[in-house]
């Protein structure tokens, strides 16, 4: 077969390092011996003798039903071989958690990672009910997590000079350190007057950086999360 579909662009090449890669901006190649996890649903091809089980809440004391309190699924996979994983299409990136680091995710954006990372569900604190209820996960320990976002994310550096004020439905994850409250930038009578749609965003304070998607989560979307 010949055309640019067979190009080497498109062709799988042989795994260069075990464990987590960047397949290309829409996928995520984990060469697995041994065991990972990752969203349900999430694999769209793999070769080898992998096996795939949902994970409910409290096995190996780890694992919980959901990632977030909208109730996103894991599955582990297990065995020898390579799996591909994605999502909608959307962007993928890798973070390197290590030995003593705590990152702070949304849920919806979690793809798979590393059976040595664990993780527990936590309410961001000062969200409350106006800030949506968030309920993220805190990835810790040592290994690679695994994320997809609606286009390129922005990176944005925290300061003990310098907040951040983000939209709740655009947040994707940060890092430890960083303290969160709610933020009300527009006054009552802005918001008597029909308001700017955007009335409350989360403020992170501190030292080390937040992670913004491109966009807003829409209504459409938050039913397909």
């Amino acid at each position: 077969m010949k055309g640019d579909l067979f190009s080497s662009q498109h062709v799988v090449q042989p795994p260069a390092v075990p464990g987590m890669s960047v397949e290309n901006a829409k996928c995520i190649r984990y060469t697995v011996d041994g065991e990972m996890h990752a969203r349900q649903g999430a694999m769209v091809a793999y070769r080898g003798n992998l096996q795939f089980e949902r994970k409910g809440q409290g096995v190996g004391g780890m694992l919980k039903r959901a990632v977030t309190g909208e109730g996103l699924p894991l599955m582990a996979v297990r065995g020898q071989g390579e799996a591909w994983f994605a999502h909608e299409a959307q962007n993928c990136f890798i973070v390197d958690v290590e030995a003593g680091d705590r990152f702070t995710v949304n849920g919806r954006n979690v793809l798979c990672f590393d059976a040595s990372l664990s993780y527990e569900i936590k309410t961001v604190k000062g969200s409350g009910i106006a800030g949506g209820g968030l309920f993220n996960s805190v990835f810790s320990g040592q290994g690679r997590l695994g994320l997809v976002c609606d286009g390129n994310p922005l990176v944005i550096p925290v300061s003990a000079q310098a907040p951040v004020y983000v939209d709740t439905d655009a947040v994707v994850g940060w890092t430890a350190h960083l303290q969160t409250s709610l933020h009300r930038s527009q006054s009552i009578g802005s918001m008597l007057r029909g308001g700017s749609g955007e009335a409350v965003q989360l403020m992170l304070q501190g030292e080390g950086f937040v992670v913004v998607r491109p966009s807003e989560l829409t209504p459409q979307k938050a039913q397909q999360h």
